[in-house]
């Protein structure tokens, strides 16, 4: 893993020689919870759209889900390793709605939170900052089966998410997106 790795950054450091950018320029790199955490029932999370949608029968062409993806969940100091061997300043992720609040509002998952507490506090280690999205398009699906974000409750169940992921990072996340 290391000489591919070691083999990218040399390219791109070729390739971006010659470029200046602004004093301040962060380089990261980005990902979406469904598409790289994988683990949909592991340690209490809950049902997604995503997770819902996929096993409908032909809905996806090849019938490909994000119940594995890249494993991020569990290898996700992997990632980081590659992150930092990449020379990355920043990582922004998104949370897992249901991984947070299984039902989307509700009863906080203690484990769902310590998972990111885990990521957050080794990024930070790591010298990349995180940048938290709150949500990328991955609604629970109580709430999705409660008329979704045309029924009202579903924007004040945003606003207890957000408060508790807040709460919770807020002392460690500096930079938020609220939809990606």
């Amino acid at each position: 893993m290391t000489s591919s790795i070691d083999n990218a950054r040399r390219a791109l450091e070729a390739r971006a020689s010659g470029l200046v950018f602004p004093r301040g320029f962060v380089f990261g790199a980005a990902t979406a919870a469904y598409q790289i955490e994988g683990s949909p029932d592991a340690d209490g999370k809950g049902e997604s759209i995503w997770d819902r949608f996929c096993r409908i029968p032909g809905a996806i062409v090849d019938g490909s889900s994000g119940d594995v993806a890249c494993d991020h969940y569990h290898r996700w100091k992997e990632d980081i390793a590659v992150l930092k061997a990449l020379g990355l300043g920043a990582y922004r992720f998104s949370l897992a709605w249901t991984r947070l609040l299984p039902e989307g509002r509700g009863e906080a998952n203690a484990v769902g939170i310590a998972f990111y507490d885990r990521l957050i506090d080794d990024l930070l280690e790591a010298g990349i900052e995180p940048y938290a999205t709150l949500y990328h398009w991955d609604l629970p699906q109580a709430l999705q089966d409660r008329g979704g974000w045309y029924n009202r409750e579903t924007a004040a169940a945003f606003a207890d998410y957000a408060g508790l992921a807040a709460r919770s990072f807020g002392d460690r996340v500096r930079k938020w997106t609220t939809l990606n």
